[in-house]
């Protein structure tokens, strides 16, 4: 894809940027964030990813930002 991803693209990613990242990772959540003027995929980790493990930097064109956030438990 060229240009910045619309809405119903980073949508369309979203599932399938959980099943990739949980695959290699411990995924704490997946939500959109505009990322680079357009939308992306936002996955949030429980911790680092193991060393060597490449992690995606986009799911069929659409950006993805990763942070690490820890656990998220319930206030």
């Amino acid at each position: 894809m060229t240009g910045k991803t619309t809405l119903e693209e980073a949508r369309a990613a979203k599932q399938k940027a959980y099943e990739a990242f949980r695959a290699c990772a411990k995924v704490a959540g997946v939500g959109i964030s505009r990322i680079a003027g357009g939308y992306g995929v936002k996955v949030n980790l429980e911790e680092p990813a193991p060393e060597g493990v490449v992690l995606p930097d986009s799911i069929d064109g659409v950006p993805v930002r990763v942070e690490v956030v820890g656990k998220i438990r319930k206030l």
